[in-house]
């Protein structure tokens, strides 16, 4: 081994963002791709970013309480950070800007070189007029910054850096602070003193420094504050807030679909909800909240939660708790999807401070598949396998009726390289060898497949049988076998941190299973009920005879072949799976790749909008 492959490989394994437990082989890695940022990372979206542009004046508010991941354009002029309510721990109020090492479209901003560093994430503000502003004025830019989050802290190299915009268009950093492991949010005061930042262009930007191989080493921000009549202390927030989502309506999933909820109604649904409020003043606020549920099928309202009032404290993150009772449920077809509206609302005595903050919604949905994630990852999970040995996860679920299982929706978690080429097969069980069990029941398992990492619906991709599996009222468990080779080691899986469901999680590397000691929810669905399409071929000995492309290795042409005569779409990607080259093609006519440079590339071509599963190409 070079030197250079030999200093690559040492940062790799002593710096890879893991949790070692003992000699367990589970782990928690790096979010290498968050697929809420790609629905908005398209170019017209970036286009119009960049040209949409807004002069504001004082004062300047943003605390990101919302429901988009994307900044809100009339105060912000780039789209990089992800606007969410997931990856903060205590925040100021609901919501946070998240800097990591994903751009816009959710990727690594670098998906070749796994070492070194570089700006990352920016977040620029519109343009602010304050040419009629002096130092006279006491003008503060106040915000609140957290390292880490429910993310991989960022390393001491990493920083994340506030520029202000001076009247000859250079940003000028004024603030940096240094990566460092989980922190509270803690709130910076920045006093706007040079009469170079008083002109009608003034910007501000922050930028955060990135180790690439730490893909998601985090910073979040929260609630900005400029305005004039301030001073340095000036640090009290008069706002009362929440500052997470409410609890799902339901004990132990977060979705599950409605007929199987209804069979057993009074087991599924929490006797409580809870949320958190906290109050940002030095004083004690009397409050008053409550909460109403609607089913928005019919607009009936199904229930109202009594009004709570309490005095919380100074500075204080309270837990509300609200008792639940639904008396009724309205009726809805088998199958149905159904989608109950909760909606949180709280009330100061003195109304004081943004209302936006003091309401939130969100949806219980009832849909055909069972999970304990909330649909967002924070980080991925993985197994470290011997090449020896197969490497399984199983997943306990439960139903209260009998049911048809139709297949697995799996979230992976984006790899360098990809792991499109680690096989794995889904394996259903009625009962695995724990508690007492003699032995593992397989019921059903599927041809080996292969990781798709293309946006789907609920950003999952979909796995479909063959042949339905009727299942009786009770446990099953599922979930996946890697085989033994070293082919399949380490696939990512969504892991979200919110949610607790390693309680269900089950992992056997060494030939035994062991319950999960990472906390969390791996994002596996299983799909339920109606009939359900996969989200494109995956697998991966079926797959392979659809289609194919000669000659190979091939030096200026290749020409496809494939059933039928209706235009198909192919992509070439390198190693890294950085696009090189598409376009639409007939298995008539060749396609010119004259342009490539000599090497190995990954090549994919789709019929009838399914994509079938990539091949190697050599490039001579």
């Amino acid at each position: 081994m070079n030197r250079t492959l030999l200093k690559t490989f040492l940062f790799i394994f002593f710096c890879q963002p893991i949790y070692l437990l003992g000699f367990a082989q589970e782990y928690a890695g790096a979010l290498r791709w968050n697929q809420f940022q790609a629905p908005r990372g398209n170019n017209s979206i970036l286009k119009s970013a960049k040209k949409t542009t807004t002069t504001l004046t004082l004062p300047f508010f943003e605390d990101f309480t919302g429901y988009s991941a994307s900044p809100d354009s009339f105060k912000w002029q780039d789209a990089e950070v992800y606007i969410n309510n997931t990856m903060g721990v205590m925040p100021v109020s609901r919501g946070v800007a998240t800097f990591d090492d994903l751009n816009a479209r959710g990727i690594p901003y670098d998906s070749f070189s796994n070492v070194g560093f570089r700006n990352a994430d920016s977040l620029t503000s519109q343009l602010i007029d304050m040419s009629a502003d002096s130092a006279a004025d006491s003008i503060y830019f106040s915000f609140f910054y957290q390292p880490q989050g429910n993310g991989f802290y960022p390393v001491i190299s990493d920083s994340l850096m506030l520029f202000f915009k001076n009247r000859y268009g250079d940003f000028v950093k004024v603030w940096a602070a240094s990566g460092t492991t989980l922190q509270p949010f803690q709130q910076v005061m920045v006093p706007i003193t040079d009469t170079l930042y008083f002109h009608d262009n003034f910007q501000f930007r922050f930028i955060n420094k990135a180790a690439l191989y730490w893909a998601d080493a985090v910073w979040n921000v929260d609630y900005i504050r400029l305005d004039k009549n301030r001073n340095i202390g000036d640090t009290s927030v008069t706002d009362v807030a929440f500052t997470s989502s409410p609890s799902f309506l339901l004990n132990d999933y977060t979705f599950m679909p409605y007929l199987q909820f209804r069979t057993n109604s009074a087991g599924e649904l929490v006797s409580q909800v809870s949320d958190t409020i906290r109050n940002n003043t030095p004083f004690a606020e009397s409050v008053n909240y409550f909460m109403t549920i609607t089913d928005l099928g019919s607009g009936a309202t199904l229930a109202t939660t009594p009004a709570a009032n309490e005095l919380i404290n100074g500075f204080e993150n309270h837990p509300t708790i609200e008792p639940l009772s639904i008396p009724s449920y309205p009726a809805y077809p088998s199958n149905a999807t159904v989608v109950f509206e909760t909606k949180n609302i709280l009330q100061t005595i003195v109304p004081f401070g943004p209302v936006s903050n003091d309401t939130v919604v969100s949806n219980q949905v009832f849909d055909n598949y069972l999970a304990y994630d909330d649909g967002t990852a924070e980080k991925s999970y993985y197994l470290n396998l011997f090449p020896s040995l197969p490497g399984k996860i199983a997943i306990e679920y439960h139903l209260n009726r009998p049911d048809t299982l139709r297949g697995m929706a799996i979230y992976f978690g984006r790899q360098i390289p990809f792991a499109n080429y680690k096989p794995f097969a889904i394996y259903v069980y009625s009962a695995i060898k724990i508690n007492g069990a003699p032995a593992d029941v397989v019921i059903d398992s599927t041809d080996l497949l292969s990781p798709a990492y293309a946006d789907s619906v609920n950003h999952f991709w979909y796995y479909t049988f063959n042949k339905p599996l009727l299942l009786p009222a009770g446990t099953f468990y599922a979930g996946t076998l890697q085989p033994r080779g070293g082919g399949s080691d380490s696939i990512y899986f969504g892991l979200d941190v919110n949610r607790v469901g390693s309680n269900h999680t089950y992992y056997n590397v060494l030939g035994s299973w062991i319950p999960s000691a990472i906390s969390g929810a791996i994002m596996m669905r299983p799909l339920l009920g109606r009939y359900t399409s996969g989200s494109g071929f995956s697998n991966i000995e079926n797959i392979e005879s659809t289609w194919d492309f000669v000659p190979n290795p091939a030096q200026d042409h290749i020409l496809f072949r494939y059933e039928g005569d209706a235009p198909a779409a192919y992509s070439i990607t390198d190693l890294q799976g950085r696009l090189l080259q598409s376009g639409d093609v007939t298995s008539r006519n060749p396609a010119d790749i004259s342009s490539l440079a000599q090497g190995m590339y990954i090549i994919n071509l789709s019929t009838n909008d399914t994509w079938g599963n990539p091949k190697k190409l050599i490039k001579l």
